[in-house]
């Protein structure tokens, strides 16, 4: 078929309005996670764990973590695979294949190495009522795994990692940072037919492409999740951006009212940096990682967008011991009006009074 043919304005306005940071806020968490598809857990907490603040964004100061996870540990609305929370009409999804895996030989062969250790790790989950946390069960390994990162000799992480990519245990709840882990059976669905692995491919691409709006078909591989799309929805192109495109047909011809948020520096919005250049002309580097000196706009500074624009960076950190959100700089990338400062200006009270602290302006 034609491309459709889209100017920049309108791109931007899919891709806002399918990340759920338009006018229209929803009213609670499992549906937002139903359209973003996932919320990834990031243990970075300089302003709120990444999970809280990304709903918060959307939901607005209504939103209680408190929520979160009821829907993940007690009404199972929810589940966490792999570092992201999934919505569980979804699971089916990420089943599909889970048996067959790994593919990847180095993964696969410690496995085959370790089945006893595989073995007894299932046995001492069965035989326990509760979930267990990783440091309640020995490590029993023939063979150490093997890494030149923080992975190395880490045996029953590793276990227990591959062991929910293979569907056979699964994450029950956390407690602080660290995770309780059961059977599968006792969190997911009794119920459940996964599709072929080729058909949850497809569907995976689709549920993507609605969460995007609009994205590339093949772009850089990207851990966690993918943020290209194959051929899921129609193609497009964008005048003034070279390239194929790839765009939700139901997200085309649809009103737009946008308004001013504060957003994690892991927002699906600008995760893809390649794509917030070409769509919204933003420079962005997550800059924890940086020697202070080194640092444009801060430890973990938020990305702000007003309308259709991200228009600058916030350097703040929530100092709790002091009871304050400490603003450090606004970025603008261009000079900001008055009516664009003042929009800046609420959302930063906003967020502060969520947090429970007051603002401090440096």
């Amino acid at each position: 078929m034609e491309p459709h043919r889209l100017d920049r304005t309108e791109a931007r306005r899919i891709a806002v309005r399918a990340q759920v940071l338009d006018a229209e806020r929803p009213s609670d968490v499992v549906e937002l996670v139903r359209r973003l598809t996932l919320l990834q857990i990031d243990p970075t907490a300089a302003i709120a764990p990444n999970a809280d603040l990304v709903a918060w964004s959307r939901i607005g100061s209504a939103y209680r973590p408190s929520e979160l996870v009821n829907a993940l540990e007690r009404r199972r609305q929810l589940f966490e695979l792999d570092a992201l929370i999934r919505p569980m009409d979804d699971l089916g999804l990420f089943r599909a294949g889970m048996d067959a895996w790994p593919s990847e030989s180095k993964a696969g062969e410690w496995l085959a190495r370790n089945d006893s250790f595989r073995r007894d790790i299932l046995s001492r989950l069965r035989s326990s009522p509760e979930p267990l946390l990783s440091r309640e069960i020995p490590d029993t390994s023939v063979v150490p795994w093997q890494s030149s990162g923080w992975t190395h000799n880490k045996n029953v992480g590793r276990m227990l990692e591959f062991l929910t990519l293979r569907g056979e245990i699964a994450i029950a709840a956390r407690r602080g940072r660290e995770r309780l882990w059961t059977l599968a059976e006792r969190v997911y669905p009794e119920q459940l037919s996964p599709p072929t692995t080729e058909v949850a491919a497809v569907v995976r691409a689709e549920r993507r492409l609605a969460s995007l709006g609009i994205a590339r078909e093949k772009s850089t591989v990207m851990p966690l999740e993918p943020v290209d799309v194959g051929l899921a929805g129609e193609p497009a192109v964008i005048d003034g951006i070279p390239g194929a495109w790839r765009v939700d047909p139901a997200a085309l011809g649809r009103p737009f009212v946008g308004r001013t948020a504060l957003l994690s520096p892991f927002d699906r919005l600008i995760y893809d940096r390649v794509r917030a250049k070409a769509l919204f002309d933003f420079d962005y580097v997550l800059e924890m990682y940086k020697p202070k000196a080194k640092r444009r706009w801060g430890y973990f500074a938020l990305p702000i967008l007003h309308g259709d624009r991200l228009v600058g960076k916030l350097d703040a950190l929530a100092d709790r011991k002091e009871g304050a959100l400490v603003v450090n700089a606004i970025h603008e990338d261009a000079p900001f009006t008055s009516a664009v400062r003042d929009a800046v200006g609420a959302e930063i009270s906003e967020l502060a009074a969520w947090l429970g602290l007051d603002v401090r302006y440096q």
